[in-house]
């Protein structure tokens, strides 16, 4: 059976499993509809938090950044894996013993202002909406080349798709759904890694094959990755960082606590009976993120160096990189390439008029390489490969059968369509719950309200994929200014809710919009919006990266700096909370059953 049929079938099959399981599981009250009646358990919470968590930047194009930035992409593996330890550990039980099951509700209740969970809503909506673009780039992605339609038609294909199974399933449909987007994600993710790492190592652990000797060889994979992007004029694999050192710790920072403010996955920890299983759901769910996160950097690493074995011969025989046989023929290039060509993810150009693909970094500073490049008749480098490709076309470049690379396109799918499922559903809970029936209608029906959410999830739907078509970047990228948002804006309130007591309705609320304006500007200086281009605001601010050389991906942390500032300051000018919030928050913290002890005497 041929690529495009096998793709079809594995594709479709997949989408036909969720679309049933949502109409299996669908939701009949607003209870179910928001948090799945409270009744999910906590491994299979485990799994559809994985799953939720791992989104298309996950899968997609977080290995594809690693290969493209080499050690400096390790960030994202820290930002990400420690920002959901940060979650687990120090706020979802608290939040759920709280017994909010939004975000905005916790704010407006914590801070007893409608003004707040308001404001906490606009935050929410801001975030939810950059990352679901996100998500709908690497649909985009997976379907222009396994679907063979443009990026545009995938868009709208995944936009039906999502439709389908989160409106008329609810968080009772998608946690179904979830549980099995994550099983298709894992294996699609894993079995392609094993291959390849069994093929250049012979070790069928991709973890341990990064660090293990190339098959017949005394050298390491990573030595020999080193060597080979050295020679070519890139930077050195495992010691490229990201930017100043400043950038990096600032960016992972900026990725962990926006990992912690995210309210799709706060969510989660609503579905399960008890406090207890919130904790122990949280662990599972880190086990199984913990499999495709340790893979990750193998992936890379072992993609990077078979797409450069790929378009240099001499990478895998030995001889010199710059001979003019090595490069390969430009119409001898194998059908994969040609394929992603299709999509324009993968562009070649022949600069010189040699019928060769000459794949070396112009922008190098190695004298020796761009010397030997010169006098091999380079004239700059002829090869663009999107990062967003790389784990998609990953087993197509290994040369893997049919089904292995139907079932990545399956898995591609299925982590963009899960967190997109996610982040739809928490935008449906703040519109109809916080905003229509917490501030605008508090006597809403439960059927109105239920109503509200499902429009309000279609609007989102529509919403995030016209904005998917004109990305502000690559899926990792976008997702990255999400959590950049979150970082500044959500998270610092949630802190101070729980862990400050004496923190008021007007410290939280100029907090928020503090770090929400003085991110977004950041952002927009950089990437432009709508009709004003970055160049007009990148002036106002001094330049590209004006702030110590930090990138606006990265800024969240620095916006959440605003934001724990002004809260303080207008906490200290303005009055305390009343008396019953204090002891609430309070309550919150204590263990129930728990006795104060004053030094002397039990209470």
């Amino acid at each position: 059976m041929d690529l495009q049929t096998t793709t079809y079938l594995v594709v479709g099959a997949s989408f036909a499993l969720y679309i049933g399981i949502a109409i299996w599981a669908r939701a009949g009250s607003t209870s179910e509809f928001y948090v799945a009646g409270g009744g999910v358990p906590p491994v299979m919470n485990g799994m559809a938090t994985a799953a939720d968590w791992m989104s298309a930047a996950s899968f997609i194009s977080m290995a594809g950044l690693i290969a493209n930035m080499g050690y400096g992409g390790g960030l994202f593996l820290m930002g990400w894996t420690g920002g959901y330890v940060l979650l687990a550990c120090l706020l979802a039980p608290y939040l759920r013993k709280f017994g909010k099951f939004t975000v905005p509700q916790f704010i407006g209740d914590r801070f007893y202002s409608k003004t707040a969970s308001t404001v906490a809503v606009v935050c929410l909506l801001t975030a939810s909406i950059t990352y679901i673009i996100g998500q709908m780039t690497g649909v985009g992605v997976a379907f222009s080349r396994f679907l063979n339609v443009s990026s545009e038609t995938g868009i709208y294909v995944g936009q039906a798709i999502v439709f389908l199974y989160a409106v008329f399933g609810g968080m009772k449909g998608i946690t179904y759904t979830q549980v099995a987007q994550y099983i298709v994600l894992i294996f699609a993710y894993t079995i392609p890694a094993i291959f390849i790492s069994l093929q250049l190592t012979g070790n069928p652990l991709p973890q341990l094959g990064l660090g293990a000797d190339m098959t017949g060889t005394d050298m390491s994979l990573l030595a020999k990755l080193d060597q080979v992007v050295t020679d070519l004029g890139f930077g050195k694999y495992t010691t490229t960082t990201a930017g100043s050192t400043l950038n990096m710790f600032v960016y992972t920072m900026s990725l962990m606590i926006g990992t912690a403010g995210l309210p799709h996955v706060i969510m989660r920890f609503f579905t399960v009976p008890k406090v207890a299983d919130a904790r122990t759901s949280a662990g599972w769910a880190l086990v199984f993120i913990a499999i495709l996160y340790t893979t990750a950097p193998a992936v890379a690493a072992m993609a990077k160096l078979n797409l450069h074995s790929t378009v240099n011969t001499a990478v895998m025989k030995g001889g010199d990189l710059y001979a003019p046989e090595a490069s390969i023929k430009a119409d001898e290039r194998p059908d994969w390439m040609k394929r992603w060509e299709k999509t324009g993810l993968l562009k070649f150009e022949d600069k010189n008029g040699d019928g060769r693909i000459q794949y070396y970094n112009d922008a190098t500073k190695n004298a020796d390489a761009k010397a030997k490049a010169e006098q091999a008749g380079w004239k700059g480098n002829e090869l663009t490969v999107n990062a967003d490709i790389i784990v998609l076309a990953n087993p197509e470049i290994a040369l893997l059968p049919n089904w292995v690379i139907a079932l990545v396109a399956a898995g591609g799918l299925a982590a963009a369509l899960s967190t997109a499922a996610g982040l739809l559903m928490a935008i449906s809970a703040a519109v109809s719950h916080d905003l229509i029936k917490g501030v605008f209608m508090p006597d809403i029906s439960e059927k109105g309200e239920l109503m509200a959410g499902k429009i309000a999830m279609a609007v989102a739907i529509v919403i995030s994929g016209w904005l998917g078509l004109n990305p502000p970047g690559f899926a990792a990228g976008t997702v990255a200014l999400a959590f950049g948002i979150a970082a500044s804006s959500l998270f610092p309130a949630i802190m101070m809710g729980i862990f400050s007591k004496k923190m008021n309705k007007e410290g939280a609320v100029a907090g928020m919009l503090a770090g929400l304006f003085v991110t977004l500007f950041y952002v927009f200086a950089h990437k432009g919006i709508f009709f004003i281009k970055g160049t007009e605001f990148l002036d106002l601010i001094g330049g590209a990266n004006s702030f110590f050389g930090i990138t606006p991906e990265a800024f969240g942390a620095i916006g959440a700096l605003v934001n724990f500032g002004v809260a303080f300051v207008v906490d200290k000018l303005t009055q305390e909370p009343p008396e019953h919030i204090q002891h609430l928050v309070e309550s919150v913290r204590v263990p129930r059953g728990a006795k104060a002890v004053d030094g002397a005497h039990a209470h």
